[in-house]
């Protein structure tokens, strides 16, 4: 299958990490899809824009909800690849993805939202711990649905990290610090270490 181009489709493609999904994936020739929430009249400038540059490159863009099963399966008949990109508040709606992929039954290769640390084989601390446990539902519903699957590893994102799950940008009134504190940090950003063909390479091996 490496060897021929596939039909992917990308969910949480106009997010942190899909928007690069569907870029890489673009730029290697596959036909792209991606299943993103409906624009409204709330919908952020960004967001708006990034359908249009998406679309402008000739990505197939279906709005609905993870809820609306029988939209989702009918974009899943089109594809033979899945790469979930969904973010922490998102994850635990890939079991709905899951359930369309089965009813689909054509699929070929899921890629579930599980690209930070080896959940399986470490034990962080308590905050990280919930955030883990629910990757873990996601690998284990995975694993009992029978279908193909690639579980990714890529380590933590740090931007992610520390933006995200760490808000720095809330002012709470007591702060949490394990260890001394004295932790060094080492940054690296995605831009230079990593291009959209590097990261997209290690999904196209699997497909």
């Amino acid at each position: 299958m490496q060897n021929e181009m596939s039909k992917i489709l990308i969910c949480g493609g106009t997010g942190y990490l899909g928007k690069y999904m569907v870029k890489a994936s673009v730029s290697m020739g596959h036909k792209t899809y991606i299943y993103s929430r409906p624009i409204t009249t709330q919908s952020s400038p960004a967001k708006i824009g990034i359908h249009k540059e998406f679309q402008a490159m000739g990505v197939t863009i279906a709005q609905g909800e993870f809820d609306e099963q029988e939209k989702l399966v009918s974009v899943l008949r089109q594809v033979d690849v899945v790469i979930s990109t969904l973010a922490n508040p998102q994850v635990l709606d890939q079991l709905k993805i899951i359930e369309a992929i089965k009813v689909a039954g054509n699929i070929k290769r899921f890629f579930p939202s599980d690209f930070g640390v080896e959940e399986d084989r470490v034990t962080p601390l308590p905050p990280f711990e919930a955030f883990l446990e629910n990757k873990r539902k996601i690998r284990r519903a995975t694993e009992e649905a029978g279908i193909p699957y690639t579980f990714v590893s890529a380590n933590c994102f740090g931007a992610y990290f520390v933006n995200y799950l760490l808000r720095p940008h809330e002012q709470p009134q007591d702060i949490t610090v394990y260890g001394s504190g004295e932790a060094k940090v080492f940054k690296c950003c995605r831009e230079n270490s990593m291009s959209r063909r590097n990261l997209y390479r290690f999904f196209v091996k699997w497909m």
